[in-house]
């Protein structure tokens, strides 16, 4: 409890590791709609008018890595030569198959990798998340909405933002400060980028929030004006955003990376478990603030830890808690992927705006069984 303040960021899906966390799980929905049992591991590395895919694919499908990766490129709004990257931009693409050391134990219903997994819930929000990622996540959105739908069309791909909440003895109070930089053409001045994304992008979006906030406590594009973002400005790489793809730094993460994974990486679907079970902890009213946590060994069936901490917030015993969430979900590799029915191509919307708090996914799901 107590006051404080905390700080979140999030990034639009133009940015460069999000252009590679989406090809890749691009492709794992590719090899999945087409074979649900076919195994992923790739990463994409972007630069300067260059992308490098790698990893391990075993699957009875054809898959046309390159055009998956340019359809993506396309689609994020790269088709502009003066950004020195585009769909047209040169692919390398370096598969092979997944090891027979790792394959023995997956086929035997095991875990893919070795690995600690958490999941988190609160009451900040009525999508149990942190405050503080929640809107971070919802202003990228709203950038990215507004240059594909033209409303601010001088806006170019990629951008990132950043918003500290204060606490007022445990319970979110008011946004401190907001922070956004994304670029824009040459022929949109300065002022007017600063004046649009304050009008028409942070008020209506905070106001979601029941929050507002004064002009001089927002910086949008610190540094001046903002031109050519995307890979020409930085590299790009799969898996290097996990703080933002989880809790925003509000909650301990495993360290294994969610994006181009099948799941039978339990970094992705154990992370997914762990998230529902502690989500519906809290929506069942049973605690406040529920951090629930998962270990597991490569081949292993079932996790070699399991734990569920309730930071003194629980309104049940810890018997009542553990018993109800031993009901939610089988927390074996097969029980996860069976219960939460992650055999489908449903990853490439993870991979930008966050991997919770986002209705459509079955890790989100509020079970009926209170």
């Amino acid at each position: 409890m107590g006051n404080y303040q905390f700080t979140s960021e999030s990034v639009c899906a133009g940015h460069p590791d999000k252009i590679c966390d989406q090809i890749s799980d691009a492709i794992v929905d590719e090899v999945i709609r087409n074979d649900k049992n076919g195994r992923v591991a790739v990463e994409t590395m972007v630069t300067k008018n260059r992308v490098i895919i790698v990893g391990e694919i075993s699957t009875s499908a054809k898959i046309h890595i390159k055009r998956i990766a340019r359809e993506q490129i396309k689609r994020l709004g790269y088709n502009d030569n003066s950004l020195h990257f585009t769909n047209k931009s040169p692919i390398e693409v370096y598969i092979q198959k997944q090891s027979n050391e790792i394959a023995i134990g997956v086929d035997n219903d095991g875990a893919g990798d070795q690995g600690l997994m958490f999941g988190y819930a609160c009451l900040d929000t009525d999508i149990f998340m942190p405050i503080s990622i929640t809107i971070a996540h919802k202003l990228a959105y709203e950038i990215d909405k507004a240059r594909e739908t033209k409303a601010l069309p001088y806006l170019r791909p990629d951008g990132k933002t950043q918003v500290t909440v204060s606490y007022k003895n445990g319970v979110p109070d008011k946004v401190v400060s907001v922070i956004v930089a994304v670029p824009h053409s040459e022929d949109a001045k300065l002022d007017q980028v600063k004046d649009d994304i304050y009008k028409k992008i942070i008020l209506p979006t905070l106001l979601k929030y029941n929050f507002t906030i004064d002009q001089n406590h927002v910086v949008i594009n610190g540094t001046g004006a903002w031109h050519i973002g995307g890979p020409s400005s930085d590299s790009g790489l799969t898996g290097r955003k996990i703080v933002v793809d989880t809790y925003g730094g509000y909650a301990r993460v495993g360290g294994g990376c969610f994006s181009g994974k099948d799941p039978t990486k339990v970094d992705r679907s154990g992370a997914y478990a762990a998230r529902y079970i502690a989500k519906n902890i809290v929506a069942a009213k049973l605690a406040e603030k529920v951090e629930v946590s998962l270990a597991y060994f490569i081949g292993a069936k079932k996790p070699v830890m399991s734990e569920i901490e309730t930071f003194g917030s629980e309104k049940k015993s810890k018997k009542i808690i553990s018993d109800f969430a031993n009901g939610l979900l089988d927390t074996s590799v097969k029980g996860i992927l069976q219960g939460l029915s992650l055999r489908r191509p449903l990853y490439l919307k993870t991979a930008a705006y966050g991997h919770f708090g986002r209705e459509e996914f079955p890790w989100e799901k509020i079970s009926k069984r209170i």
